[in-house]
């Protein structure tokens, strides 16, 4: 759901919203991101993406997580990190 919100609100074509991000900590630093928590890193992609960053995908083999999510294994989490991203793309 999230992605395909990117997508149509913002334009970025993405196929996850995955965990895993590489940039230089400079240009990242000049991004000026202001979330601190579950909106993080959906603010990063906008503010990159608005930056005229190349955004790329690249498959990561991984292994299983071990434990529970502690953004969706818990209603509290769950609900936090929608809306701190439903804060960011309205």
């Amino acid at each position: 759901v999230l992605v395909r919100l990117l997508r149509r609100r913002v334009g970025i074509r993405l196929r996850d919203l995955g965990p895993m991000r590489v940039a230089r900590r400079s240009a990242l630093l000049d991004l000026d991101l202001r979330d601190r928590r579950s909106g993080w890193p959906l603010e990063m992609v906008i503010r990159a993406h608005r930056a005229g960053w190349r955004i790329e995908e690249v498959d990561v083999d991984y292994r299983p997580r071990v434990g529970r999510s502690k953004v969706t294994g818990t209603v509290r989490g769950t609900v936090t990190a929608v809306a701190d991203m439903s804060r960011l793309l309205a």
